[in-house]
């Protein structure tokens, strides 16, 4: 099974959900910048979808900040770690953009950062697994949903893409190990992630949406 498309040019935009795709996940959630570790891999990963040419975004829950165990700066210092993280990663690698002054925007990785900051009782429309911050992204690079996919890691997730029309992938890092598992227990689960394409990490995702063959999917 493969998450690209039978063009084998893949989609257009690549949306990632945070904690447990990119960074470790933590049910104290991540309150601080050194908390906010990054998983094996996901940094090559996100270079190598950028250097195929893909638009990426992130879009995350965040109700940290409505508990007040966070506030927005640090959010945004937690950001400015993984774009300068990014950046550093980049200079590394002489074929991927930004490589040449060594200072490049933090567009030339992250294209958008979305985020929720309310709690799971406030009613909003952006919270997942409500699509509203999908929607957001999509609307704002103009991208039908069919050209999506959205990497996450948990059940939430995996309804957000559906509702929004993007095509979920669930990764096994973070909460994914869980999720998986609520398939023994769960018809609705089951029925959620009848036919989610499934792989190890953010890695393996991204070269199976660049069509690489690698033995990094399963089922």
């Amino acid at each position: 099974m493969s998450a690209a498309s039978d063009s084998g040019a893949g989609p257009r935009l690549v949306i990632l959900d945070r904690d447990g795709v990119i960074n470790a996940d933590s049910d104290d959630y991540i309150k601080s910048p050194a908390e906010f570790q990054f998983l094996p891999g996901s940094l090559e990963a996100i270079l190598r979808l950028k250097r195929a040419g893909k638009l990426l975004a992130i879009a995350t829950n965040q109700s940290g900040l409505a508990r007040g165990y966070f506030d927005e700066a640090t959010l945004q210092a937690m950001h400015a770690k993984l774009l300068g993280a990014l950046a550093a990663k980049a200079n590394d690698e002489p074929d991927t953009p930004g490589h040449q002054d060594g200072r490049g925007a933090a567009s030339e990785w992250i294209d958008r950062i979305v985020y929720c900051p309310h709690g799971p009782d406030e009613g909003c429309a952006c919270r997942k697994p409500l699509p509203g911050m999908l929607l957001e992204i999509l609307k704002r690079f103009d991208v039908a949903p069919r050209e999506a996919v959205f990497i996450g890691d948990s059940l939430s997730d995996i309804q957000a893409g559906q509702a929004a029309g993007v095509a979920p992938l669930l990764v096994r890092t973070g909460k994914g190990q869980r999720t998986l598992a609520r398939r023994e227990s769960s018809t609705e689960a089951r029925e959620i992630l009848a036919g989610v394409p499934v792989f190890r990490d953010l890695a393996a995702a991204a070269f199976d949406l660049l069509s690489i063959s690698v033995d990094d999917l399963d089922g």
